[in-house]
């Protein structure tokens, strides 16, 4: 998380150094990423279902944005990652937008000793491309995520009479605090918010652990080559997967 002070100074500018290429490819990796099961079968949420589910007496208040559909044109089934077009899409978050998007990453994915925070691995930038793409399910979760930074930069000046990114941690905290887990006690005028957190927040980690640094904090250990023979599954693996193939009909 950056620093408090910084923040109540309004210093703090997040500057991604990732090249236009790295972020597209980036997002090519985490389109197909094992990460990110749950959002590929999301219900699609566009802001017109999204303010109409906030006028149905729900509490509280939640932003009425007009976005413009991208119309630019994506690269298709076979893109040209190595000399990618010059300008392949309109980015779409501004900056103070992707330094709120920073300071939220990093409340997600902070620091931890040698591990990098999100912001430290460009997580942002990376979440504006994804948000940009001219593609059905990004422009989906363009819609909800602008929604939910919306809010939470309405909900800082309401409660602290301050954007989000110049309150002190301890304010940032206590309105994620109230939007942070979607369970029995999440009260009505929060669910709206909590649903476009929650998609932030699945696109945030599968972000970081699309990186090597987080693939490590993981624990993933593919990738490596294996010295000698290639021992096979253990006993365990094959007494699960015969277990399996036997629920099936099948055997080995």
């Amino acid at each position: 998380m950056k620093d408090s002070k910084k923040l109540l100074e309004n210093s703090y500018q997040y500057q991604s150094t990732l090249t236009r290429r790295e972020s597209l490819k980036w997002l090519s990796l985490l389109s197909v990423s094992a990460v990110l099961p749950s959002l590929s079968g999301c219900e699609p949420l566009t802001s017109e279902t999204i303010v109409s589910k906030s006028t149905q007496g729900a509490k509280g208040h939640w932003p009425n944005l007009t976005l413009n559909p991208i119309s630019t044109k994506g690269y298709g089934k076979d893109p040209d990652l190595i000399i990618p077009p010059k300008s392949p899409w309109p980015k779409t978050l501004t900056g103070e937008q992707l330094t709120l998007v920073a300071v939220l990453a990093d409340i997600i994915v902070p620091r931890e000793g040698n591990v990098p925070s999100a912001s430290e691995l460009n997580v942002p930038e990376v979440i504006d491309e994804w948000v940009s793409a001219p593609y059905e399910r990004q422009q989906g979760d363009r819609d909800i995520i602008l929604h939910g930074i919306t809010w939470i930069n309405d909900e800082s000046t309401l409660r602290f009479q301050q954007p989000f990114i110049e309150i002190a941690q301890q304010k940032q905290l206590a309105i994620i605090d109230d939007i942070a887990y979607q369970n029995a006690t999440l009260t009505q005028e929060f669910e709206q918010p909590a649903n476009a957190f929650s998609r932030l927040r699945k696109l945030i980690l599968a972000a970081f652990f699309c990186t090597p640094e987080g693939t490590k904090d993981l624990g993933y250990q593919g990738n490596v080559a294996i010295a000698g023979d290639y021992p096979g599954p253990s006993d365990e693996a094959m007494k699960h997967l015969n277990s399996v193939l036997g629920e099936l009909g099948l055997t080995l």
